[in-house]
């Protein structure tokens, strides 16, 4: 099969020229003609090497083939967009955003999904056909939501618990509408921060005496998974009230595996102080004395006693012992929960803040509304949606995938769950 034309669609007017010049260099980096140094920030360049793309570069050839142009570009400002990439089998989605400051470097760049042309994922079915195939586990569920509990359409190892990532914050989130419900607090109640280390994000260097309003927080922790904005909130609502919430949501394993509930400094703790030699003094105890060890020996470990490069290779960190779990069924459960109490005093709010990242490009082409939380690490990627359809009806997909020994393909999983998307969607 001869490669495809080049594509020639123009960019819209409303992105900047030098925008448009960035992205059409990133699309011939992707090929393999580009000049690295000069196309990124050094913000970036810190982030993701060299060596790192041109491996990120190889996985998409592997999959796609060579790329042809761009394809359609959804404007966010006149400085990021959401890009289709086409390739000669198949289409890559990406986010990309450029320094408005000369040399207008490229400053962000998250490769969403990778789609094949003629798909062979004709149906749900084929989708958790190919899911089953990643090493590792993985597990996936869609539910039809409205009665008195989510009912399943379609299910794959849907009651078994993985490591989930960021998508805990689902629970923190939940004890955070139930305290506004009961009148406990409003979303423009303040939290002062107290000079408290925090993991990165954006509060992290925020001086002592900052005040950010609980709204903001929680937006920020579902729409960008801002672990420093995730800890003010855990902490202030409280671990035991968090806790709480787990059966309430319906994460059926939390009281074996999710407690003591952890935060994400504490998890970056635990997994990197000394090799790991702090997490594996943490799991030595009974779970009645761990407690007692974050609230002591690992809060006062120094946040620089953490690796600065724990993550970097790519490798997974004892994602079966130190992470946070819950099955394909618990999130659809927990989405289930957060719907139901749209309706309530903190509803508005609640819907805005779970939609403001839709997780995937363009999913809102096919639903009426779709709230999503997903959450990764190394060997960790997960994916949880609520969806309302044309017609008004709700529903829950969630899945994951966990690889002990290397990381998920990332452009795979979510090309995947593009498609799952795509098929769920009543007609």
């Amino acid at each position: 099969m001869s490669p495809q034309p080049p594509v020639t669609v123009q960019l819209p007017t409303a992105v900047t020229p030098e925008f448009s010049d960035r992205a059409r260099q990133v699309v011939r980096l992707l090929g393999g003609d580009g000049n690295y140094a000069t196309l990124f920030s050094p913000a970036f360049k810190a982030a993701v090497s060299e060596t790192k793309l041109i491996a990120i570069n190889a996985q998409v050839a592997m999959a796609l083939g060579k790329p042809t142009g761009i394809e359609s570009v959804k404007t966010i400002t006149p400085w990021t967009a959401e890009l289709r990439i086409g390739f000669e089998r198949g289409t890559l989605n990406a986010q990309m955003a450029v320094d408005p400051i000369a040399p207008h470097t490229v400053t962000g760049l998250r490769l969403l999904g990778a789609v094949p042309r003629n798909d062979t994922a004709g149906s749900i079915g084929a989708v958790v056909e190919q899911l089953k195939a990643f090493p590792g586990s993985s597990g996936f569920a869609l539910a039809r939501l409205g009665g008195t509990a989510p009912v399943t359409t379609t299910a794959q190892n849907a009651a078994t618990p993985i490591a989930i990532g960021s998508a805990f914050k689902l629970v923190i989130l939940a004890e955070l509408v139930r305290s506004i419900e009961a009148g406990e607090r409003k979303w423009s109640d303040v939290v002062t921060l107290d000079g408290s280390a925090l993991p990165g994000g954006g509060y992290a260097q925020q001086p002592k005496g900052t005040k950010i309003a609980l709204r903001q927080l929680a937006e920020r922790m579902i729409s960008v998974s801002d672990n420093s904005a995730t800890d003010i909130l855990l902490f202030h609502l409280g671990r035991a009230k968090v806790e709480a919430m787990l059966p309430v949501v319906g994460f059926t394993d939390g009281a074996r595996r999710n407690v003591p509930f952890l935060g994400a400094l504490e998890l970056f703790k635990l997994k990197g102080v000394e090799g790991g030699a702090l997490g594996t003094r943490y799991l030595s105890l009974p779970p009645a004395a761990r407690r007692a060890f974050l609230d002591g020996t690992v809060l006062n470990t120094p946040i620089t006693a953490i690796p600065r490069d724990l993550f970097q290779n790519g490798k997974p960190v004892r994602i079966a012992e130190l992470e946070w779990f819950a099955s394909p069924n618990d999130l659809i459960r927990a989405m289930d929960w957060l719907r139901r109490h749209m309706d309530g005093p903190a509803g508005a709010e609640l819907r805005a803040i779970l939609s403001k990242n839709p997780g995937i490009p363009d999913a809102a082409t096919n639903w009426r509304y779709v709230g999503y939380k997903g959450g990764s690490e190394p060997g960790v990627l997960t994916m949880a949606f609520l969806l309302q359809s044309k017609d008004g009806d709700w529903y829950a997909l969630a899945a994951g995938v966990n690889d002990p020994d290397k990381d998920v393909d990332t452009l795979r999983f979510n090309g995947l769950i593009t498609r799952a998307l795509e098929l769920a969607a009543p007609r």
